[in-house]
């Protein structure tokens, strides 16, 4: 299906951005150039919603890649917003919201407790990249093909996400030598990691995983795996640090950690990336761990790490009201069965019409392939029929959904989602599988 042509005004706005910003867009996803046609440039959001240029509404399933968990426009995290910005938008030195939400985010993460805030995903990842190797001596570090833990140079590599859309293995630009102590392995596979471990298990600072990856589309670490992987940094002395930007109180109250913990006994990471969600929002994120090796961070020890935005007062207004949110009773509950509606729906409007569909959820988390099975890494995601996504996210978005333009991208539900909003969804959905 052909991209629709009925957007002027987007259509004005991305001309007048490609002529001052690379690409039209200030993250590579947004321009549509994996599924084609215009980006559209949002004018304003509420609940599940949001309006382009042009004034077409649409039941958005990013939800600003993953924050929005309550939906835009929640009152009580306006209210609380508008609050802070009334006392400043930024002071560059410490402010009692920022304690809270450390508290509130450890109350809720068993395996935190100590946690430093940052302003972006890819500075915790980054942050937390550098301790691990300064807590630990060493150099080397795993992770594995198809995760990605934001742009920090040592990271990028066959990440993921936007570069897979490009069909790019890393990025220019980045030394072959900086990534040269990058073990990149394939995710889920036992085989290649105990055989990792046994060739440099003494050298490695850390393994980096994200247990439910989100930019390679939904791909959960299976139990067994995720299981080898605590008992064999536990054996050889790495940090077992959990990227939990996406899946961080996404997932669960307790993250997707808290999942594994409840199927593997004594399960826990030895450090957490979190971002999204806890900001709600707003540039906000965290890496955080045992004391013992957050205490190796400046002041206290030789890991330096800094930011003037760090901690910003409007932020963590927006990250504590969110959390107390989803912190009521029933919350994760009532988003849980709506994804899983949303998936199941999906999936039997594509076999009614003999089309080869998959999905799985998790919480507020979701991801679905044109193909008969989950795959379970990211050689397996790439097999996914580009074309054909193509043409249904194309369907879908002239029927007013919005998906991730990107078929390496996992999907959000909010709590502002109904299930009138769910049944509109699958109803487009139908209708162009019929026409498929």
């Amino acid at each position: 299906m052909a991209p629709s042509n009925n957007t002027s005004l987007n259509d004005v706005l991305f001309n007048r951005a490609k002529a001052v910003i690379p690409g039209g867009v200030n993250s590579p996803v947004r321009a549509f150039r994996a599924v084609g046609g215009t980006p559209r440039f949002v004018k304003r959001a509420q609940g599940a919603y949001f309006w382009d240029a042009d004034g077409k509404q649409y039941i958005d399933y990013i939800g600003s890649w993953g924050p929005m968990i309550l939906g835009h426009g929640h009152p009580a995290v306006l209210e609380a917003v508008q609050k802070a910005a009334l006392d400043g938008f930024s002071f560059g030195a410490p402010t009692e919201r920022e304690v809270e939400l450390a508290e509130a985010i450890i109350a809720q993460v068993p395996s935190l407790e100590m946690v430093r805030l940052v302003s972006s995903g890819t500075e915790a990842g980054m942050s937390a990249l550098r301790l691990a190797r300064g807590a630990t001596g060493r150099s080397k570090i795993i992770k594995f093909e198809g995760c990605y833990h934001g742009h920090a140079d040592a990271l990028l590599v066959k990440a993921g996400s936007g570069l897979a859309t490009f069909g790019n293995p890393t990025s220019a630009g980045v030394p072959p030598e900086v990534v040269a102590q990058t073990l990149v392995l394939e995710y889920n596979n036992l085989e290649q990691l105990e055989e990792a471990f046994k060739l440099h298990g003494a050298e490695l600072a850390c393994l980096m995983i994200e247990p439910i990856a989100g930019n390679m589309n939904f791909v959960r670490a299976s139990v067994p795996f995720m299981k080898r992987c605590r008992e064999l940094c536990r054996q050889y002395g790495a940090l077992l640090v959990f990227d939990e930007v996406m899946s961080g109180f996404r997932v669960a109250l307790g993250s997707a950690q808290s999942i594994y913990a409840q199927l593997i006994p004594g399960f826990e990471p030895d450090m957490t990336v979190l971002g999204k969600v806890i900001g709600g929002g707003m540039p906000l994120a965290a890496f955080g761990g045992k004391r013992a090796v957050m205490e190796k961070l400046a002041p206290l020890g030789p890991v330096y790490q800094a930011g003037t935005l760090s901690g910003n007062p409007v932020a963590t207004a927006c990250g504590l009201a969110t959390l107390r949110e989803i912190s009521k009773p029933g919350f994760y509950e009532t988003l849980g069965a709506r994804t899983q509606r949303l998936v199941a729906g999906l999936t039997q409007a594509a076999h009614a019409a003999g089309q080869p569909f998959c999905g799985d959820s998790e919480g507020g988390m979701f991801g679905f392939f044109l193909m008969d099975t989950l795959p379970q890494n990211y050689a397996k995601v790439m097999t996914t029929d580009g074309p054909k996504f193509n043409a249904f996210f194309h369907g879908m978005l002239d029927a007013g959904v919005y998906f991730a333009p990107a078929l390496y991208e996992a999907g959000f539900v909010s709590a502002a989602h109904t299930d009138a909003d769910i049944d509109a969804t699958v109803a487009a959905a139908r209708a162009h599988f019929a026409r498929a």
